[in-house]
Formats: C-alpha cells, sequence, structure tokens
C-alpha cells in the first residue's frame, strides 16, 4: 500500500535551513526561517517568559485535559490583547479557542468557513506567506489572489487591491495580514486599513486576518489597529493569532482563532462548532505555552516587562532595516531606501531565482528562493560582507 506514495519535494524554507546547518563556512549567513535573532545570532526566550514558565511549573498540580477550544484564560488574555479590551468586554460576540500555533489556528478558522458554507474561496494577497498555501487549500478552501505588491517597484499596488476587493460577491473571504506582512514586510498605512474597511462593509465581505507578529512592527496598539478598526466596521471576522515570535515560545505552538459573530445567538453555535472542529483536528490543544503567556498577561510586572523586551527588538529590528537598506545603497550604488519604510521582520530583496542559488553556493548566503529575507539574521558583525556579496550577486 505505502508503495504507492511518491516523495514529496523539500520544503522551499526549511531546505534551505536544512542546506544551512550543512554548510561548515564560517561565513554563513541565515537570513531564511523567521525567528527573531539577537546581536549574536541567538534566538532568546523573552525575560518574563523564562520566569512565568518556573513560576507556572511550580505552581502547577495536574496536567489533565482542559477542553476542544483550551485555555479560557489565555483565550481572554490573548483576545483583548489583539483585539482590545472594548470588543471583549462586548460578551457574548467573540468566539475564542486556542490553536496549536498561528497555523492551527489558520486550518481551524479554514475548516469553520468551508462549515459554514462548503465550496467557499479564499483571496489571499499576491504574495502571501507559502505556508497559507496549504494550510488552507488543503483544508478545501479554493485560493485566489489578489494584487499586493510590485517587485519592480517595490511598492504597493493598493488601487488595484481595493478595486479587486470591489468587484468581489458579498460573502467573498479575503486573508489580510494585520501587520509585517510575510514575505514582503510592506504594510498599509493608517488611511489605506480605512478605505479597507470601508469595502470589506460595503460589499459584505469575510475579513480573516492573520496575527503572527504582533508587536513587531510599530508596537502592540499600532500592529493591532488594523484589527480594531475592522472588527468595528463588518458585523463578521476571524483573526489568527500567533504567540511563537513576540514571546519567543515557537516550539510550544500556542495560537488562538476569534470569531465574530452578528450577536450573541450566532457566537454560540460557533464556539460549538469550533469546540467540534478541534476535537476532529486535534482533540486537546497543547496547553504549556498558553498557561506561560496567561501568566505573562496577567501578572503587571511580568506583563510590564515582557512590554519592554517585546519593544526593544521591534526598535532593533527596524534599526538593522536602515542599516541594511543604507549599507546596500552604497554598495550597489541604488536605491534600497524602501527597505526603511517597510516593518517587521521580513523583506523580498530584488533577486532572481538564480541570484539567490549564487549567493548561497558562492558567498553561503542563504534565503528563501523568492528573495525573501530575514531582516533579524542580519548583524553588525555581518553587514558588511552580506551587502558587499549581495552587491556582487546582483551585478553578476
Amino acid at each position: 500500500m505505502l508503495e504507492t506514495l511518491i516523495r514529496v519535494p523539500p520544503d522551499p524554507i526549511l531546505g534551505v535551513t536544512a542546506a544551512l546547518q550543512k554548510d561548515e563556512s564560517t561565513d554563513k549567513v541565515d537570513l531564511g526561517v523567521g525567528v527573531y535573532k539577537d546581536d549574536s545570532g541567538k534566538t532568546p526566550i523573552p525575560r518574563a517568559v523564562k520566569r512565568a514558565e518556573q513560576e507556572m511549573l511550580a505552581a502547577q498540580t495536574t496536567k489533565t485535559y482542559l477542553s476542544p477550544i483550551g485555555n479560557p484564560d489565555f483565550n481572554t488574555q490573548m483576545a483583548a490583547l489583539t483585539l482590545g479590551s472594548d470588543l471583549v468586554n462586548r460578551k457574548g460576540d467573540l468566539s475564542l479557542a486556542q490553536a496549536p500555533g498561528g497555523s492551527g489556528a489558520l486550518r481551524l478558522g479554514a475548516e469553520l468557513l468551508l462549515a459554514a458554507r462548503p465550496g467557499s474561496s479564499i483571496h489571499v494577497s499576491d504574495p502571501t506567506w507559502a505556508n497559507h498555501v496549504p494550510l488552507l487549500g488543503n483544508a478545501g478552501l479554493r485560493l485566489e489572489t489578489y494584487p499586493y505588491y510590485d517587485a519592480a517597484r517595490n511598492t504597493l499596488v493598493f488601487d488595484r487591491m481595493i478595486e479587486h476587493f470591489d468587484a468581489l460577491p458579498a460573502g467573498s473571504v479575503v486573508l489580510l495580514h494585520a501587520c509585517c506582512h510575510n514575505p514582503t514586510g510592506q504594510d498599509l498605512d493608517g488611511a489605506q486599513w480605512s478605505a479597507v474597511a470601508e469595502v470589506l462593509a460595503r460589499r459584505r465581505l469575510m475579513p480573516f486576518i492573520d496575527m503572527a507578529y504582533h508587536g513587531l512592527g510599530e508596537d502592540l496598539d499600532r500592529d493591532a489597529a488594523s484589527i480594531r478598526l475592522i472588527a468595528k466596521a463588518v458585523p463578521e471576522l476571524l483573526v489568527a493569532v500567533s504567540c511563537s515570535k513576540n514571546f519567543g515560545i515557537y516550539r510550544e505552538r500556542t495560537g488562538m482563532l476569534a470569531v465574530l459573530s452578528a450577536g450573541s445567538e450566532p457566537a454560540s453555535v460557533v464556539t460549538g462548532q469550533l469546540s467540534r472542529l478541534a476535537r476532529s483536528l486535534w482533540s486537546m490543544p497543547p496547553d504549556h505555552g498558553a498557561a506561560i503567556v496567561d501568566r505573562v498577561l496577567s501578572q503587571p510586572e511580568l506583563r510590564q516587562d515582557w512590554m519592554t523586551e517585546l519593544h526593544h527588538m521591534a526598535n532593533r529590528i527596524n534599526s538593522l532595516r536602515s542599516l541594511l537598506a543604507d549599507r546596500l545603497s552604497e554598495a550597489t550604488q541604488r536605491d534600497f531606501g524602501w527597505i526603511k519604510a517597510q516593518r517587521g521582520m521580513f523583506s523580498r530583496l530584488p533577486l532572481s531565482a538564480e541570484q539567490v542559488i549564487n549567493a548561497r553556493e558562492a558567498l553561503h548566503i542563504y534565503m528563501a528562493p523568492d528573495g525573501r529575507i530575514n531582516v533579524a539574521g542580519v548583524s553588525s558583525a555581518n553587514v558588511d560582507y552580506l551587502t558587499t556579496g549581495l552587491a556582487s550577486v546582483m551585478r553578476g
């Protein structure tokens, strides 16, 4: 039976990581996998998270199951952090479910949409995070794209994006990146988000918002402004939240799906559906990371320390953007100032697939096949080697 299976091609991002690990060069630079790194190239655990974990383990008396929709205190804390306390205090309109990471939340949301309307399509940005395609498509949603980014001009194609939304039939699902767009780093500004909220409401579209990098763009409130704005404009929406990057708990697989419904009765139905779907997907979500996050957010001292460190992480990434842009501009005699206007960990360099391969094979510089780089992989120690090398690749 199993002999009928065919070999799966390597994952484009994980394949880069595997090649990097085999590379013994002391010059290698990792711009691939999307994790935060400090100046030494390490991915640290935030201080507040380490302390919360120690306290949580000391106080824990059982590891019995919770429920298919997870830790209720974690869900409430994350909903307030993301959607704002005003919306959370509107009792009855929200359905919350813990999930194994932001990926699990995306898949749970896709399953809910299919249960509500079999055969649904979802419109994703061009380009979008590569894993959106299997997470949503393998659930059964049909994927379509909307215009988002012009790689030749390194800018949004906002007018075309709005035109696309304005032509969609009522009930169409639109996937939006709340902040720190992956893979481009190119976000909408406040006026553009207002225009998006208006067309979503007027055309009666269903927004599905992916929040994977909360706090790593500007700050917690400004990064969540898009979600809170849209939540005020539309009667229904889905938000998938990840705790991997901002809490540094990648391997704990901690996320949440929030669903806004048009009233308490439909919200009650949604909650039941989420429980049923989660039970069929993973039965019970892992609680370790959720318990840590709940403790960080519920203890004022830990919360403040976490926010301080998160703010430092965001500032460091933005300073690296400026450093990278200036050094690339100097090395290539081309304008890379547009990198400074982007936010989050990612940017997409104007490199062909062949140039990406050349950078890896000749210079040990590793990035995604489409030229997406993790800006947090840049450091004061490698920026000169990196930018000089990339300039030579671009000239070649």
